[in-house]
């Protein structure tokens, strides 16, 4: 498999914005390009996915084993000419002191070239320093060559190459310009998500197109082409479709502006499972659909609560249908939804009201990164026994639950994170789960699974801790 990663020196070198444009300018030569980002991430993928036409699919230290991450890498790039992998933060930034979880780690895993995007504002002959340490600090890793981003001009351009030739014998393989019209419009949880943006096909198309004169794409290409073949990895098979009218059920999963944060793989693995995917829009629809269960992501509520509010029948009809016993999933954004209200800027709009709280957004992040949760035995679908004990995810919130009643039930202990109070996650009511904490379908923990048995159960009578504990 051709493949590169793309890495920068630290954080906001544009690395996104020239991943999404090599998409873009690969998939232009009608090449099949598979996407991947490193880390937990629901936007960025967004709009790699929709500038390479296929998925884009996460890469995670903390979530996944190695095995894991080598076959999850192999089986998504099945059928692409090349598989584009973007980091997060710096090349060798990560958690760990040992670098064990950062960029350079996973393209030693994967044996992948990197490419190494850099912000050259204001750098002339400091950048051979730069380049010439990142080089130096793992050997392991293969620098195959720099992206020079954000050029002042062509002037600016010569002396930088000049400068990369004479101390280093790294490739340049482009140097974009500054252009103001390239960028991305960023709010509290980064990029705006690519089904918010106005024009975002033509922003994407936009983009490669000025990646496609700034990039040697034929070295790129070659490049890629030099990363060795990875050892064999053994598939799980899938879990087979259930059939019959008794074992299928109808999620209602609410899909639109307001609420965007699902990863592709917790979709299919919930198809997997026997669900039909129903699709809601909560700012339009006037009505719930026939639906057994809800399935409420995360998002940007707080952006269209005045809409969300506005469509009073929808609110009114999921109130009902949770207070009736729906089972019900909430992550997030989803949590915000079903609270009594949602406060920001001043204003404050009416949600849907089972969770006995209201939310109310800061400035600043109030839950942000991994977590690790303890389940308390209070949930409705919990980990059977073989399980860990233990629940790995991640959280990434401006908003907190005020007001709450006091008794309530939570599926989760908070041992590493925030969740609703710094000790608790999972508002267990009735048969509703509503977190702050975005759950990953993996091997370590196949919720879609129990998720989708729970409900049927549900549906065939039995009692939520008959329901959950019939796995």
């Amino acid at each position: 498999m051709n493949r590169l990663l793309i890495s920068a020196a630290h954080k906001s070198s544009g690395k996104t914005t020239l991943s999404i444009g090599l998409c873009a300018a690969l998939r232009a030569r009608r090449l099949v390009v598979q996407p991947f980002k490193k880390g937990p991430d629901f936007i960025d993928p967004m709009w790699l996915s929709l500038a390479a036409g296929r998925d884009c699919h996460n890469l995670d230290f903390y979530l996944m084993g190695h095995d894991e991450i080598r076959r999850t890498f192999a089986e998504r790039s099945r059928g692409a000419d090349v598989a584009i992998i973007e980091g997060n933060k710096g090349l060798y930034d990560g958690l760990s002191l040992d670098g064990s979880n950062s960029n350079a780690a996973l393209a030693a895993l994967l044996n992948t070239p990197v490419v190494l995007v850099i912000d050259a504002r204001g750098m002339t002959r400091g950048i051979a320093p730069l380049i010439l340490g990142y080089q130096a600090f793992d050997r392991d890793v293969k620098i195959a060559g720099v992206i020079l981003n954000q050029l002042g001009g062509s002037r600016h351009e010569a002396k930088l190459r000049a400068v990369i030739e004479h101390y280093t014998n790294v490739r340049v393989l482009g140097a974009v310009h500054y252009d103001e019209r390239l960028g991305i419009v960023e709010r509290h949880l980064g990029l705006v998500p690519s089904n918010e943006a106005a024009g975002a096909r033509s922003r994407i198309d936009a983009i490669g197109e000025q990646v496609a004169n700034s990039v040697n794409l034929d070295y790129l290409m070659a490049v890629a082409a030099q990363a060795p073949a990875l050892p064999a990895v053994t598939p799980i098979p899938a879990p087979p479709r259930l059939k019959g009218e008794g074992n299928s059920i109808r999620l209602g999963v609410a899909r639109d502006a307001a609420f965007t944060f699902y990863y592709p793989g917790d979709l299919e693995a919930l198809r997997a499972a026997g669900a039909e995917l129903v699709y809601i829009d909560t700012l339009k629809d006037p009505a719930l659909p026939p639906v057994d269960a809800l399935l409420i992501g995360g998002g940007f509520p707080e952006v269209f609560m005045q809409q969300l509010e506005a469509n009073a029948s929808l609110r009114r009809d999921i109130h009902q249908a949770i207070e009736g016993g729906m089972p019900a999933y909430a992550e997030c954004g989803g949590l915000m939804y079903l609270s009594r209200s949602l406060s920001w800027d001043g204003k404050r709009c009416e949600m849907v009201g089972v969770i006995p709280g209201d939310t109310v957004m800061h400035k600043r992040p109030m839950g942000r990164g991994y977590v690790l949760l303890r389940n308390t035995g209070k949930g409705l679908w919990p980990q059977p026994p073989n399980a860990p004990a233990e629940v790995r995810a991640h959280e990434f919130h401006y908003s907190s639950l005020e007001n709450l009643s006091p008794g309530l039930e939570y599926a989760y202990e908070v041992l590493r994170g925030t969740g609703i109070d710094g000790k608790h996650d999972g508002i267990v009511y009735k048969n509703l789960l509503g977190c702050y904490t975005h759950l990953r379908d993996l091997e370590d923990n196949h919720w879609a699974e129990r998720f989708v048995n729970f409900v049927r159960a549900q549906r065939l009578g039995a009692s939520p801790r008959q329901a959950a504990r019939s796995k």
